[in-house]
């Protein structure tokens, strides 16, 4: 305790650093004072009459009023908050694998990269724009009481503008984070919508179960072994090893300056991407049948987010979009080209095709415990509430909030480190250094 008392008076001293988290403090406050700033003319009694008698019930709008902040639910002007810039972004990397001149663009460097940003920008405004007015029309008017009675086309393009602005504001202030404060600024958002959730839901668990203390601390520590698995697969990697080619200076042959001794395959490669891909997909039924009374065996199926037959095809979407993703972000050919042009080899491997097939082999294997984690990950918040766990405070024990919140986490803590560890302090945690996603030794131009 007394070294990481220490560790906390490092960063205070390093002024930099100092300056970049006040800022980024700064900025996420400014981000929750906009989630509760409501449309103009929208009832707050009503806003607040509505969520004390819901309670958090409806699954889907528990899952967006946490991505937002709050702000879906409050009706507020950052309602959508940056959903519509990640679905932006997903479309735009799609694009890319697909369409030849977006992959031209990804290929030119920093000018590319801008170019791409300035579309994802503009497809952003456009999401927006369509998600408004269904949004006001579809969850804002089922409200009792909470929009005004005259809602004249002026007040309509009142709204939406608002909406769209506050979208764009929260992006401004991601962007704004990632380059002058601490850690990636999109990210720390979602982040801090989510954790905004936590202290009322473990609340509203407690009182559920003020007779029974000891229920408690087991979910305490049953979510904790949670972060820690979840921590260690998605830090997991397989180290291939690698032999370097030596370089010739004068009469000496020397290794090759800055090379690799392992080629790293991260268990999750695919991240938490083919988790939003199925809930997308799952989401479609849900929302059909979960308005009608008699559906029959379908409803039954796919209506209840926590039953069986739902999460069962959840698991199964996971681990095909697991596989399919994985193909995509990693290119094993392309991989042995760039090992093959730097001089390194696998060895007891062949460089070339065979260097190919025996990543791809390697991939493939290790791809599918990652696949069945995230499943796993996915279906634990219905295990929680099968367990009788209050509905809010399941979706802490797992899916996408879960994974979003470790990876974050783990990444701010590792530039908080770096700045420590180049002024010739110690890091963090004592006797270890924090890994994000991937470490400095692992990233290299060419994988």
């Amino acid at each position: 305790m007394k070294r990481f008392i220490q560790n906390i008076k490092n960063i205070w001293k390093v002024e930099e650093l100092r300056k970049r988290i006040l800022l980024t403090l700064f900025l996420i406050l400014v981000y929750r004072i906009g989630s509760f700033i409501m449309l103009p003319g929208v009832n707050a009694d009503a806003i607040l009459a509505n969520a004390s008698r819901k309670g958090g019930d409806n699954v889907l709008e528990s899952l967006l009023s946490m991505f937002s902040g709050g702000g879906f639910t409050n009706v507020s002007i950052m309602a959508l908050g940056i959903m519509p810039y990640i679905s932006a972004s997903i479309i735009m990397q799609l694009l890319g694998m697909a369409v030849p001149a977006v992959q031209k663009m990804q290929n030119e460097g920093e000018s590319g990269r801008k170019q791409i940003n300035t579309y994802t920008r503009i497809l952003t405004i456009i999401i927006c724009a369509v998600q408004a007015p269904s949004y006001i029309s579809l969850y804002a008017s089922s409200i009792q009481g909470a929009l005004p009675a005259d809602q004249s086309m002026l007040w309509w393009t009142t709204a939406v503008s608002c909406m769209v602005a506050g979208s764009m504001f929260a992006v401004w202030l991601g962007e704004r984070i990632t380059d002058k404060g601490i850690g990636n600024g999109i990210s720390l958002l979602i982040t801090v919508g989510i954790l905004s959730r936590l202290p009322s839901s473990f609340l509203s668990e407690m009182a559920a179960n003020k007779d029974f203390p000891l229920k408690i601390v087991l979910e305490i520590i049953v979510f904790m072994l949670i972060v820690l698995g979840t921590i260690l697969v998605v830090q997991g990697v397989r180290k291939v090893p690698l032999n370097t080619a030596k370089s010739v200076v004068g009469a000496r042959a020397v290794d090759a300056q800055g090379a690799r001794n392992y080629l790293p395959l991260k268990v999750n490669a695919s991240g938490v991407m083919p988790i939003i891909f199925a809930q997308a997909i799952m989401t479609i039924p849900v929302m059909i049948f979960s308005q009608q009374k008699d559906g029959g065996m379908i409803q039954y199926a796919l209506g209840d987010t926590h039953g069986v037959p739902y999460n069962a095809l959840l698991a199964l979407l996971i681990i095909v979009f697991t596989y399919f993703y994985t193909a995509i972000m990693i290119n094993p050919r392309k991989m042995a080209d760039d090992l093959k042009r730097s001089g390194g080899f696998i060895p007891g491997v062949r460089p070339g095709e065979e260097t190919a097939e025996y990543i791809d082999s390697l991939v493939s294997r290790i791809t599918l415990p990652g696949s069945m984690f995230l499943a796993l990950i996915a279906i634990l918040p219905s295990i929680a509430y099968a367990c009788n766990i209050t509905s809010g405070f399941e979706y802490f024990f797992g899916g996408t909030s879960l994974l979003i919140m470790v990876g974050v986490v783990l990444d701010t803590l590792q530039q908080i480190e770096s700045y420590l560890l180049n002024r010739h302090m110690d890091g963090l945690m004592e006797g270890s250094r924090v890994r994000g996603r991937r470490s400095i030794n692992e990233m290299s131009s060419g994988f």
